[in-house]
C-alpha cells in the first residue's frame, strides 16, 4: 500500500498510519480510497487481527477532506464533458461504501488523531467505534464543506446527528463551525481527550481491553437519536420547520448545498444507516453536479491556496521575509497593518506626524490583542507582541527596516514627501510599498529614487480581519519588490493578488461600481428599501447604499474630484456623480457623521432616511426586484472584465479571489469571472447590450467580450476545447 502503513502487534492489533506521499496534509485520493479498502478487507478476514487504530504519520494532523483536484475528476469523463448522474452518484458514493465496511468489519476500531482532522477525514473518524483526540488547542474537528459548496458526503450528515442530536449537528454543519478538542468532548463527537502525544497508545489500549465493542450505537436495535428524530416528534418537527426558512434567509435562496443537507439529514435520520448514507450520496452527487460547487471550490480553495502558496511570486527570486517593518501612518489602517506584523513576529516601527497620534496606533494593537486573550492569547505573549511595535516621530527611528509600508493621507504630494524622508534614512534599495487604494503607484514611484523597488501593498479595513491583500504593480515594478511584498503577506497569513497599476486598481474601482449603480438607482427614483434588498439577494454582503455610509459617501466625492482632476478630459462622468455631491452638499456623509443614505439616531437601529424621498423623489413606475439585481450584478461584471480587458488582470483566477475576499462579491458564484463562464459569454453580452441600450454606455460589452462570445471561448479556457468546437 502506498498511503497506509499496515502493521500489526503482537496483541493482534493492526495499526494504520496514514501517510499520503507528496501532501503536507493527509487528503483522501483514489491511492488512499484503494489502499483503505486492502486495509478492511485484512482487517475483516483475518482472524489474528483482534481490532484496529488508524492514525497518521505526518505532523501537520490527522487528515483532511477529499483531495479537491481528485474530486474535480469525478466530475467529469474522458471527453472532459459532465457524466451521467448516476455515474456521478457511483463515483461519490464510494467513500460512503469504505466507511460504512469499515464501522461493519466486526472488529473494534478506534481513531487516535492528533492534530487537525476535518471534512473526509472527520468522517472517517465518526466511523470509528471509538475516538481519541490529543489535547493540543490548536486541533480543529469538523465538517467544513458548507464553505466551498458542498456539505458532508462521507456519512457525516447521517453520523453526527446520531451522535450529538439533530439541532446541534446542524447547527455545527450549517455553519461549517469546527470543535476544538474539549468542546468536542463535552458534545459526545469524540469519546475521549488525552495528553498530546498519547493518543496512539490510548487508542491501542482501548481496542486492546475491548474485543467485542464492534458495533456502532445506531447499529444496535432500539437506537434513538439524541433529542428525537421523525415527523412525530415534536422537538425534530420544530428543529426542522425552523431551519429551513432560517437558512433559506442566510442564504438569499443562493446556495445549494444548505438545502442539500437539510433534505439528506431530514429523510436520512429514521432510516437503517445502508439506506441513510444512500440518500446522502444522492443529495451530495446532485449539489457536486451543480457548477456552483466546481465554481466555488476552485476559487475558495484549490486558487485561493494556489495563491497563498506563491503562485503569483517570481520564481528565480530569493526568500525575502520581512524582521523589521517601517510602518508609517498610525491610522487605523497603519494600526491595523502594524498589528498583523507584531503578531507575526516582526519588529514595527510605527511611525506618525504626532507622537499622540502613533501611541494611539499602539493602543490599537495592545485593544486587539486584548480581545483575544484566552482565545490562544496569553499574557505574556500579548506582551512580547506588543514590545514589538515602537510608537516614534523620529524618521532616524527606521534604520535597519527591511521593508516599508505607508499608510498615509491620500494625498499624492503628501505621500511624495514622506517617501522622500524615509529614502533619506533607508536608501532606494529598500523596498517600499504604498497602502494607497486608488492613487497609481507609477506616479507615487517617482518619489522613490529606485521605482523598481516601488510597489503596491493594497489592505482592507479591518486589516486583522479582512483576508486579502491587493499588491499593484506600476510600470517598473520589479520582480525583488513583487517578491517582498508576497513575501510579507505569507508571514501575515492573508491571500494576495497581484495586479497591474490603474487608478482605483482593480478591487477598489470593480466594487466601486457597485455603489455607484445604487447610487444611480436612487437618482432614477428607485426605492432604497428595493435597492438594498436587491444587493442582499443578489449575494453581496450589504445593500450598495449601506455600504456606501460605511466607507463614506464624502470619501467617494473626494476621490471622484481628485480624478477629475488628475485625467481632466479624459474623466469619464458618471450619473452617480452629481447624486453623491448633492448627498455632500446635503450634509449628509455617511455613517461617520450620523446621516448618510441610512440615519443612525443615537442608541437607536439605523434605518433608510425618509430625507432621501425629498432629495430624490420617488418614481411612479418601479421595476421589480429581478431587474435591480440584474442592473447591480453586471454593473460589476463589466468592470471586471474591463480591467481583464485592459491588463490590469492577468489572471481570472486573481479576479475571482480578489472579488469575493475583497469586497465580498456573491461567493455562491465563484466569482465574477466563473460567473461569466458558468452563464455562458454570449449570455453576458447579450444582457449587457440590452442595459446598455436602456440605460447607457456603462453597461458597453467590450471587444474582448464579443470575440470571446464569438469563438466560444471563457476567461478559464480561452481556447474552446475541440469537444466543445
Amino acid at each position: 500500500m502506498n498511503t497506509i502503513a499496515f502493521d500489526i502487534d503482537a496483541d493482534g492489533i493492526a495499526t494504520l498510519t496514514i501517510d499520503v506521499p507528496g501532501q503536507s496534509m493527509n487528503v483522501i485520493g483514489p491511492d488512499f480510497l484503494a489502499d483503505l479498502d486492502t486495509a478492511i478487507t485484512r482487517i475483516a478476514s483475518e482472524e489474528g487481527i483482534k481490532g484496529a487504530v488508524i492514525a497518521s504519520g505526518k505532523d501537520s494532523g490527522f487528515m483532511a477532506g477529499m483531495d479537491l483536484k481528485y474530486f474535480g475528476s469525478m466530475l467529469a469523463s474522458a471527453d472532459g464533458q459532465r457524466p451521467a448522474p448516476t455515474a456521478i452518484f457511483d463515483n461519490v458514493f464510494v467513500l460512503n461504501q469504505l466507511f460504512r465496511r469499515l464501522e461493519t468489519a466486526g472488529k473494534p476500531v478506534a481513531c487516535a488523531i492528533e492534530g487537525t482532522c476535518v471534512g473526509g477525514g472527520f468522517e472517517l473518524a465518526l466511523a470509528c467505534h471509538r475516538r481519541f483526540v490529543g489535547d493540543s488547542p490548536k486541533t480543529q474537528l469538523g465538517l467544513p464543506e458548507i464553505l466551498i459548496g458542498l456539505f458532508p458526503g462521507g456519512g457525516g450528515s447521517q453520523r453526527l446527528p446520531r451522535i450529538m442530536g439533530v439541532q446541534a449537528s446542524l447547527m455545527y454543519m450549517l455553519q461549517g463551525k469546527l470543535f476544538r478538542p474539549a468542546e468536542a468532548a463535552m458534545l459526545k463527537v469524540v469519546d475521549t481527550v488525552v495528553p498530546q502525544g498519547t493518543a496512539l497508545a490510548a487508542a491501542k489500549d482501548w481496542v486492546k481491553a475491548n474485543p467485542t465493542a464492534n458495533t456502532q450505537p445506531w447499529d444496535v436495535k432500539g437506537f434513538k437519536v439524541p433529542g428525537g428524530a421523525g415527523g412525530f416528534n415534536p422537538a425534530f418537527v420544530q428543529t426542522m420547520a425552523g431551519a429551513l426558512p432560517m437558512t433559506l434567509k442566510q442564504t438569499q435562496r443562493n446556495m445549494n448545498a444548505p438545502i442539500a443537507l437539510l433534505s439528506a439529514v431530514y429523510e436520512g435520520i429514521t432510516l437503517p444507516m445502508d439506506r441513510a448514507i444512500r440518500i446522502e450520496s444522492k443529495y451530495f452527487a446532485k449539489v457536486a453536479a451543480d457548477p456552483q460547487a466546481s465554481n466555488m471550490i476552485r476559487t475558495l480553495f484549490v486558487n485561493k491556496q494556489a495563491a497563498e502558496r506563491g503562485a503569483r511570486r517570481p520564481k528565480d527570486e530569493p526568500k525575502a521575509p520581512t524582521t523589521k517593518l517601517a510602518m508609517l501612518g498610525a491610522g487605523m489602517m497603519g494600526a491595523g497593518i502594524a498589528t498583523v506584523a507584531a503578531q507575526a513576529g516582526m519588529d514595527v516601527v510605527l511611525f506618525d506626524r504626532d507622537q499622540a497620534y502613533a501611541e494611539k496606533g499602539k493602543a490599537h494593537v495592545e485593544a486587539v490583542l486584548a480581545k483575544r486573550l484566552g482565545r490562544g492569547m496569553t499574557p505574556e505573549k500579548m506582551a512580547a507582541t506588543l514590545a514589538r511595535v515602537t510608537p516614534t516621530t523620529d524618521y532616524a527611528a527606521l534604520a535597519g527596516a527591511d521593508f516599508v509600508i505607508e499608510a498615509v493621507f491620500e494625498d499624492v504630494a503628501i505621500k511624495a514627501e514622506v517617501t522622500k524622508q524615509v529614502e533619506a534614512v533607508l536608501g532606494a534599495d529598500t523596498i517600499f510599498g504604498s497602502n494607497t487604494s486608488t492613487l497609481p503607484i507609477t506616479k507615487l514611484a517617482n518619489a522613490w529614487s529606485k521605482p523598481e523597488n516601488f510597489i503596491g501593498v493594497h489592505f482592507f479595513s479591518p486589516v486583522e480581519k479582512m483576508p486579502l491583500v491587493e499588491i499593484i504593480l506600476g510600470e517598473k515594478t520589479g520582480p525583488a519588490a513583487i517578491a517582498k511584498a508576497l513575501d510579507f503577506v505569507a508571514q501575515i497569513k492573508k491571500t494576495p493578488i497581484v495586479v497591474h497599476d490603474s487608478r482605483g486598481f482593480y478591487t477598489s474601482r470593480s466594487f466601486g461600481t457597485y455603489v455607484q449603480e445604487g447610487a444611480e438607482l436612487v437618482g432614477e427614483g428607485i426605492n432604497p428599501a428595493l435597492i438594498e434588498n436587491a444587493g442582499k439577494q443578489l449575494g453581496m454582503p450589504t445593500g450598495p447604499l449601506a455600504v456606501s455610509d460605511e466607507v463614506s459617501i464624502e470619501l467617494g466625492v473626494k476621490i471622484m474630484t481628485a480624478a477629475k482632476k488628475e485625467l481632466g478630459d479624459a474623466y469619464v462622468p458618471q450619473g452617480s456623480d452629481d447624486i453623491m455631491l448633492k448627498m455632500v452638499e446635503a450634509d449628509r456623509l455617511g455613517r461617520k457623521n450620523g446621516k448618510g443614505w441610512y440615519d443612525y439616531p443615537e442608541g437607536g437601529k439605523k434605518h433608510l432616511s425618509p430625507v432621501l424621498g425629498e432629495l430624490f423623489p420617488r418614481a411612479d413606475a418601479q421595476p421589480d426586484v429581478e431587474e435591480v439585481k440584474e442592473r447591480l450584478l453586471y454593473r460589476q461584471l463589466i468592470e471586471c472584465a474591463r480591467c481583464f480587458e485592459e491588463g490590469v488582470l492577468e489572471t481570472p483566477e486573481d479576479g475571482d479571489i480578489g472579488a469575493i475576499f475583497g469586497w465580498g462579491f456573491a461567493p455562491y458564484t465563484g466569482g465574477p469571472f466563473s460567473h461569466m463562464d458558468t452563464v455562458g459569454i454570449a449570455h453576458v453580452v447579450a444582457v449587457l447590450d440590452r442595459l446598455a441600450a436602456a440605460h447607457g454606455p456603462r453597461f458597453a460589452p467590450t471587444a474582448q467580450l464579443r470575440e470571446m462570445a464569438a469563438n466560444g471561448a471563457t476567461f478559464y479556457r480561452p481556447v474552446p476545447s475541440r469537444a466543445a468546437a
